[in-house]
């Protein structure tokens, strides 16, 4: 009976080491298939945001010069000056170096630095931020596979996933673009402030292209939440999802299972299928 009973316990501890063995080989495809997604995803972001953070810097440095008085035309007054006091000394007229320095800004200068100096430190928050997600990812996936017991790996691969969707890594992720987009959107309506005092022509061509741009933007942000079965969609159209749900169940208290039922339904066309 002993022996009988010991085979028993070892056939039940082996399926149950068989049965750890299939969560976790299921769970981490799963998992290694969503970090994968996510370090590609922060790639581009990278590439991309040094790039445009490359290509900002050359306007910068071109517009910065407009916050300043222009240093060259003060000297090639005082030089002018100099030269009319060796030619004629009875002239004693003097510039007024009070006027020359007495310099302010264009409205249009500060506007356009201002979106331009806040344009770049989004992108350079976008690329601090996706750094930190790949090395967030490597942490995650090198976590689960430290550990030789089945059961225990099975329970820190749990223990892990549900920490990411405790403190919204998956909404971290989706916010990066969103910030990155805003970076373009800022730049291009630095732009217009920059080309108004050269040419209003070109600036408000510019400006309407913006808003066509903008339109559409906020048009595929809203259409998933129209039709679920939408292959369009951008950063902001899950989120804003979760807020309209959430606002539905705070005006509509007896409707929140209601309102669970279609962020999940939402939650699941915007999810591929595991393969």
């Amino acid at each position: 009976m002993p022996s009988s009973a010991g085979e028993k316990l070892d056939r039940d501890e082996l399926a149950g080491v068989r049965l750890w063995g299939v969560y976790i080989s299921e769970a981490e495809k799963y998992d290694k298939a969503l970090v994968e997604g996510w370090k590609s995803d922060m790639k581009g972001i990278l590439i991309f945001a040094g790039l445009f953070s490359t290509s900002l810097t050359a306007f910068l440095v071109e517009s910065y010069q407009s916050l300043a008085p222009d240093q060259g035309a003060i000297t090639i007054a005082l030089l002018a000056q100099i030269s009319r006091q060796l030619a004629a000394p009875e002239n004693t007229s003097s510039v007024n170096l009070e006027a020359l320095s007495a310099f302010e800004p264009s409205d249009s200068s500060i506007v356009c630095n201002t979106l331009w100096f806040l344009s770049l430190g989004l992108s350079l928050c976008c690329a601090l931020i996706a750094t930190l997600v790949e090395q967030w990812s490597r942490d995650f996936v090198q976590s689960t596979e430290m550990r030789p017991s089945p059961v225990v790996r099975a329970r820190v691969v749990s223990y892990l996933y549900f920490g990411l969707q405790r403190f919204g890594m998956h909404t971290v992720v989706q916010f990066i673009p969103f910030l990155l987009h805003l970076s373009l959107i800022l730049f291009f309506a630095g732009l217009v402030a920059f080309l108004y005092p050269i040419s209003k022509m070109l600036s408000l061509v510019i400006a309407a292209i913006l808003g066509l741009i903008s339109a559409a933007y906020l048009f595929l942000t809203v259409l998933p939440m129209l039709c679920f079965d939408s292959p369009y969609r951008t950063p902001l159209s899950a989120m804003l999802w979760g807020l309209l749900q959430q606002l539905g169940a705070l005006l509509h208290p007896h409707k929140k299972l209601y309102f669970r039922q279609r962020t999940s339904t939402f939650q699941k066309q915007r999810t591929p299928p595991k393969q």
